[in-house]
């Protein structure tokens, strides 16, 4: 959505500069002088005043400019995460705070030293990322832009912290979710960790692909003893011809030794930081 504008206009009001008044001999009232006749009623002839409404231009509020000159990196990620803040991740945010957070992020984007190039950037993309901003969440499903269990109240499911784990020599991409199942009175929430494990190609200068490999479920505080779930892929021939198949493909759009931006096949932005 465009940054709104608004278009103000104001009366201002111009008079035609009355002639100066001649110069007469016999003194008296200048304009009587200088008018030379009048009415048939014999009263004075009027002075004519116009008014015209002009209309300023028009002025478009800008959300984009922050002072910040098109190289000062460390003051455009301050900017991106502060537009991303408090949006719980997305969730909570309106379009508003979509707008804003894409605008941010295409500034840093553009002014990166260099277009991100995984073939010498790799190693960056090592580690254990924390997601502090996804666009798809908006959606208010837990799958973002794809088939996901609603958050709220349709499902008491609390959406904890999300990592992506990435090891760029097994090339294993594992998508880490902590989540919060309610219970019924008076038993106590359920903590686990989801874990969706893919693999992942280079597909281009600086695209990836995922395919996915398996769901596990790990429960956390008084049930961490229990074993590790497995949870069971529905078979390929049994999914709906729409449906999501675990695979995807997004492009890293920024990328240095603490942030991260990705930008997704379904047009959705995702912000990282490295945890």
């Amino acid at each position: 959505m465009a940054a709104p504008s608004w278009s103000s206009c104001c009366a201002s009001t111009s008079t035609r500069p009355l002639p100066s008044p001649p110069a007469s001999s016999k003194g008296g009232n200048p304009w009587r002088a200088s008018s030379g006749r009048r009415s048939a009623s014999g009263g004075k002839r009027q002075q004519q005043l116009s008014i015209r409404a002009v209309a300023a231009p028009s002025s478009a509020v800008d959300y984009s400019d922050t002072g910040a000159g098109a190289g000062d990196v460390p003051s455009l990620k301050i900017k991106l995460l502060s537009a991303v803040a408090g949006l719980n991740r997305g969730l909570a945010a309106s379009q508003e705070d979509l707008d804003r957070a894409d605008a941010a992020a295409r500034q840093l984007e553009a002014a990166a030293p260099a277009p991100v190039d995984l073939a010498k950037d790799l190693d960056k993309l090592q580690g254990r990322w924390r997601l502090v901003y996804s666009s798809a969440f908006s959606s208010r499903t837990l799958g973002g832009s794809r088939p996901g269990p609603p958050t709220g109240r349709l499902l008491p499911i609390t959406l904890g912290q999300v990592f992506q784990r990435i090891d760029v020599v097994s090339q294993d991409f594992d998508n880490i979710v902590e989540l919060e199942l309610g219970a019924p009175w008076p038993l106590p929430p359920v903590e686990a960790t989801a874990t969706l494990a893919h693999k992942f190609e280079i597909t281009g200068i600086a695209s990836i692909k995922i395919n996915f490999d398996e769901t596990t479920v790990k429960t956390n505080g008084n049930l961490s003893q229990l074993p590790l779930l497995e949870v069971p892929r529905i078979p390929d021939s049994l999914r709906p011809p729409a449906s999501n198949t675990g695979s995807g493909e997004f492009d890293v759009t920024y990328l240095d030794d603490d942030t991260r931006i990705t930008r997704g096949d379904r047009g959705e932005l995702r912000v990282f930081v490295i945890a």
